[in-house]
């Protein structure tokens, strides 16, 4: 702990999927003055439960999380939005006299709020609306060969099936006569918190491929077709919708549409979920400030719970 650091303490729990980050959050909550802020980009969508692995009803209870259920899934919600609503949540936390543990992984949303976000333009409905006409009709690997001539450094950022960040970055070429990668760079803001950052990263990929198939087999058996149907059975919703996007959802569309059988689908899901967990892990090597912990590890509990104590926090006490 830095003692000349006065700023108020704040804690960053940061993993791949499935890596057990919600169950060590809510244990952590337990033993200290913690209040939960959500940092997922699907959690934020209210009806995007088992899917998402959204915490169940017993656990929000026990333990809240701010920024779950807070849009409507046929509603975008950026970085920035998310930035504005955690800051203002880890004030009023602050104000409690108690410490936010901003729990998730989304990395995006992580450097946003560390670092700040350049003062891009605005979001404008139209070149949107047209961007998603464009890609429905060509694809967005297309669209992401645009990107690649317009802002060559943008589009090696950026995986050709990433259709927001493809969307945002013509977008902002469009409204600024200017590559969206040279408006990115500048001076970064400090985070009025002083802040453990904490990794759970597996030592070995095997365990963690294996909690994500079991995962989303308990998923399907726990009526995440169902939820899905419904969400699809909406006229307001469709594929391109950043909600609809999420991993399991977005491989659960052509399957509810008849364009692929169960196994494929399952199986899809499934590798697209250890690929998402793998470019998950490989950004929180960039994070070289933060500590690692196996969710494997036979002491995690203990191990984590001693780095908040030489932190600084001192348990609490929880009815």
């Amino acid at each position: 702990m830095n003692r000349t650091d006065q700023r108020p303490a704040a804690i960053f729990l940061m993993g791949p999927t499935a890596s057990g980050k919600t169950a060590l959050a809510c244990a952590l909550a337990e033993h200290f003055d913690l209040d939960l802020v959500s940092v997922d980009s699907a959690l934020v969508y209210r009806g995007l439960d088992i899917g998402a692995a959204k915490p169940d009803a017993a656990t929000l209870a026990r333990h809240p999380h701010r920024l779950v259920d807070i849009r409507d899934p046929a509603q975008a919600y950026s970085a920035a939005d998310f930035r504005t609503d955690a800051l203002a949540a880890m004030h009023e936390i602050t104000r409690a006299g108690r410490v936010p543990l901003l729990v998730g992984g989304t990395g995006l949303y992580f450097r946003a709020l560390e670092h700040g976000l350049s003062a891009l333009p605005d979001a404008d409905p139209g070149i949107r609306r047209r961007l998603a006409d464009e890609a429905r009709a060509i694809g967005w690997a297309a669209l992401h060969e645009r990107l690649g001539r317009l802002d060559p450094i943008a589009a090696e950022r950026i995986r050709p099936g990433d259709a927001q960040r493809i969307q945002r970055a013509l977008e902002v070429i469009e409204l600024s006569g200017r590559p969206l990668s040279a408006q990115q760079e500048g001076p970064r803001e400090r985070l009025p918190w002083r802040v453990l950052k904490m990794a759970l990263v597996p030592r070995e990929r095997a365990p963690l491929h294996e909690r994500i198939a079991r995962r989303f087999d308990a998923m399907l058996a726990a009526g995440f077709l169902d939820e899905a149907h419904r969400l699809r059975a909406d006229p307001a919703f469709h594929p391109d919708l950043p909600a609809m996007r999420a991993v399991g959802y977005r491989q659960a569309w052509p399957y509810l549409a008849g364009e692929v059988d169960a196994a494929t689908f399952r199986d899809q899901a499934v590798f697209a979920t250890r690929q998402l967990a793998k470019r998950q892990i490989t950004w929180l090597r960039s994070e070289l400030d933060a500590r690692w912990f196996d969710p494997d590890g036979s002491a995690l509990a203990d191990d984590v719970r001693r780095a908040v104590k030489m932190f600084g926090l001192r348990a609490g006490h929880r009815a």
